[in-house]
């Protein structure tokens, strides 16, 4: 059979041929989609999530009241006033003076309103060493953060005068400027260094920037594309900054990855002696077929996320699952189009040392592909695999299992702002300072009370022995604040949460607030609602809900993740190893994030001590990442495999082959994930920190230990059976037919071009 006489079939194999057939056409329809898509979205404008559909429950119900009611609740801030030794306390001179200019000089800056005393309001601790000035944000709350920097200079000026207190500010303003400055300066530097970092990995495994640059161009072409299609979609699904950075992450992750995949068996072919369209035909019909089965699976798992009802997770998923149907869809179209417009000059811009052009030198080590030299060292992991498979099973999956072993005593909360960013923002220091001297003080629980008449004598009984209540139940020990909003019938009640930045200890006030205090005050109350918000209420309401989401999130990916990988390969054994693999890759993934994070082991080397938790959502946003990324390597590789085996090698023969010949696109891969994801566990924030130690971790777990020693152990091991398909499952659809045919070198030879 000659080169020419080669015939495919399939999506991706049609795709590619015809991208390859009408170059132009295919790489200027992909331009006019990402120009559109982009322009679409930018005069669509985005739409995000509204507060009120962040949650369900006492939380939703709480945002949902304010919101019909129409009041702006102000963002309010405190000024924390506080002796520096035992020396001052809040009845000399020079604490008054103090009390004095802070009240004068935020009320001059015109950005404040309601500026209150705290000899007046009673805002002095026990001791008497510390006080508080009170003052709300004229204008929305939501942008508060942007109008406070004048007061916070304010007060600046104030401490200056006063070198012998301490006077800092703190509230909502100020910690959602802190917050968003140190939110996107992380993600900036994050963004601004994944991209040399992945280009970077790319130079070293192919020697070449045009070779480089592609799989760079794709992603980034991808993700730019998504970005506009998620302000067109935003109007029906509302999004978020942290759908748009995980869209950035995984539009990077799985863009290079796919495009490298399909360049890298490109470059093979045409190494083994193919033309270059036959080189593109089998490109296509085998690395294009892994690429859409990854794909579909990773759109599968991503679209778990929609069942949380979480409007933020929904958001994420939707992003995720945009780019990256976006990256696959150009990766079998534009991609092939370009490698045939480029042809030989895909090699052009080579880097001198690495893999230097050894064209026509009897196919000495240059001539092998990029990755390849890195084979040699799982040839020689496979021969101790392949010759004891049943060892090397029990041992690999008994050291995951023990990696694994801390994920079962996870303990999952939002992370508190000392918590999140530790000791590197000033303002954490004074957070821990008013939880000190008032517990609760800096974010109090908020009941929004919601009556017929909140004038009436017996709402305003319940209001005041509530408050009563409240401090003597030991829930808080006050001041519990309320303000009277008699034009809409609505009141908000402000209680400060016995535990303060201890999350347990302020879960455990608020229960008493909610399932005691309330009812035998608040609740004797006929037609009134009072449903308990705040910071430490919405951290329980989610975990409470990200909970009740597990099982149907889980089903799902998990369910439908099996049925594609049995249509994919017509094989029931193949499908349930996947789904066992990659169960046991995430729970590997688990147990670092728990061990280093939680109890603390290592924690030093990435700047996590005193976390003691793992933020709520990572979990199971985790699971559905690495669930559906983890499928990348494994469809890639058994796909391998399964081609092999159609060509006539033994099983064992077509598990080495299929192994090695992956082994370099695999690593270059997997380098580029873990380092991009790396990247992330540099940040300041910790919830970020973990998502990238958590990624980085399972991404090189699972392209070592799983596709390295436990896939072919477990393959080797049922031999012939990876293969079996009850006959009763035969009448279910054939996706499997996209295989080249064609006539392949011996044996012998490929093993030795592959380094084994």
């Amino acid at each position: 059979m000659g080169n020419g006489d080669i015939r495919v079939r399939g999506i991706a194999a049609r795709a590619g041929g015809w991208s390859a057939r009408h170059r132009w056409a295919a790489v200027g329809i992909w331009v006019l989609f990402v120009v559109l898509a982009m322009g679409l979205g930018s005069a669509a404008g985005r739409v995000d999530v509204n507060e009120s559909d962040q949650l369900k429950g006492e939380t939703h119900t709480a945002a949902k009241i304010i919101e019909d009611s129409g009041i702006k609740e102000p963002a309010s801030e405190s000024v924390l006033i506080q002796a520096k030794d035992g020396n001052v306390t809040s009845t000399d001179a020079e604490f008054h003076s103090a009390v004095t200019a802070v009240v004068q000089a935020v009320g001059a800056t015109g950005k404040v309103t309601a500026v209150t005393s705290p000899y007046d309001t009673k805002t002095i601790s026990k001791d008497g060493r510390s006080a508080l000035v009170q003052f709300d944000m004229r204008g929305d709350s939501e942008t508060a953060g942007d109008r406070v920097a004048p007061v916070l200079d304010a007060v600046k000026g104030v401490q200056k005068e006063h070198a012998g207190l301490r006077i800092e500010e703190i509230g909502g303003a100020s910690m959602q400027k802190t917050f968003d400055d140190a939110f996107g300066d992380d993600f900036q530097k994050a963004e601004l260094s994944a991209v040399p970092v992945a280009l970077g990995i790319l130079l070293i495994a192919f020697g070449a920037l045009v070779a480089a640059l592609l799989p760079v161009a794709l992603a980034v072409t991808a993700i730019v594309a998504t970005m506009g299609l998620m302000g067109i979609v935003s109007h029906l699904q509302p999004m978020s900054d942290t759908a748009n950075s995980v869209m950035l992450l995984v539009g990077l992750a799985v863009g290079v990855d796919y495009c490298l995949f399909y360049l890298r068996r490109e470059r093979e072919e045409r190494e083994a002696g193919r033309d270059a369209q036959t080189a593109l035909r089998i490109a296509a019909a085998t690395s294009g077929r892994a690429i859409v089965v990854s794909g579909v699976t990773v759109c599968v798992a991503m679209a778990g996320m929609l069942f949380t009802g979480l409007a933020e997770f929904e958001a994420m998923g939707l992003a995720s699952l945009m780019v990256v149907a976006v990256a696959m869809v150009g990766s079998v179209t534009v991609l092939p189009a370009l490698l045939s417009l480029l042809g030989e000059r895909v090699e052009k811009g080579r880097i001198p040392f690495l893999h230097p052009d050894k064209r026509g030198t009897g196919g000495r080590r240059g001539d092998r592909a990029p990755g390849q030299e890195g084979s040699r060292f799982w040839g020689a992991v496979l021969r101790v695999v392949l010759v004891r498979p049943g060892l090397s099973l029990v041992v690999a999956a008994g050291v995951l299992l023990a990696i694994a072993s801390p994920a079962l005593g996870m303990k999952t909360q939002q992370l508190t702002l000392d918590k999140e960013f530790g000791d590197s923002l000033p303002i954490v220091g004074t957070y821990n300072r008013v939880n000190d001297a008032f517990p609760g003080g800096s974010e109090p629980a908020e009941v929004v009370v919601k009556a017929h008449d909140i004038n009436a004598a017996d709402v305003r009984s319940a209001l005041a022995d509530f408050r009563t209540r409240a401090i003597g139940s030991g829930a808080s020990r006050g001041p519990v604040d309320i303000k009277v909003h008699a034009a809409q019938n609505v009141a908000f009640v402000y209680v400060p949460l016995v535990g303060g930045s201890d999350q347990d200890k302020a879960e455990k006030s608020l229960e008493l607030l909610r399932d005691t205090v309330r009812p035998a005050t608040l609740g004797k109350v006929d037609g009134l609602q009072a449903p308990i918000t705040g910071q430490v209420a919405g951290s329980r309401d989610f975990n409470d809900q990200l909970v009740g989401s597990v099982a149907p999130v889980f089903a799902f990916v998990v369910v439908f993740a099996f049925l594609l990988m049995l249509l994919s390969f017509r094989s029931l054994t193949i499908a349930i190893t996947s789904i066992v693999l990659n169960l046991l890759s995430v729970a590997a993934a688990y147990g670092i994030l728990v061990a280093v994070f939680q109890h603390g082991w290592g924690a030093s080397l990435v700047g996590a001590e005193g976390v003691g938790a793992i933020v709520t959502w990572l979990p199971l946003f985790l699971f559905v990442i690495l669930f559906g990324l983890s499928m990348d390597y494994h469809v890639f590789v058994v796909s391998r495999i399964r081609e092999a085996r159609l060509r006539g090698r033994d099983t064992k023969d077509a598990i080495r082959h299929g192994v090695v010949t992956t082994a370099g696109v695999v690593t270059s891969a997997a380098v580029i994930m873990v380092a991009v994801f790396a990247i992330f566990g540099t940040l300041s924030m910790q919830s970020m920190k973990q998502m990238g130690v958590g990624l980085a971790a399972a991404v090189l777990i699972d392209a070592t230990i799983i596709r390295g020693v436990l896939l072919p152990a477990v393959m080797a091991l049922l031999g012939e059976r990876n293969w079996y398909l009850p006959k009763w499952l035969n009448r279910l659809p054939d996706l499997t037919h996209d295989e080249s045919p064609e006539a392949v070198l011996p044996p012998a030879r490929q093993d030795e071009r592959a380094g084994v």
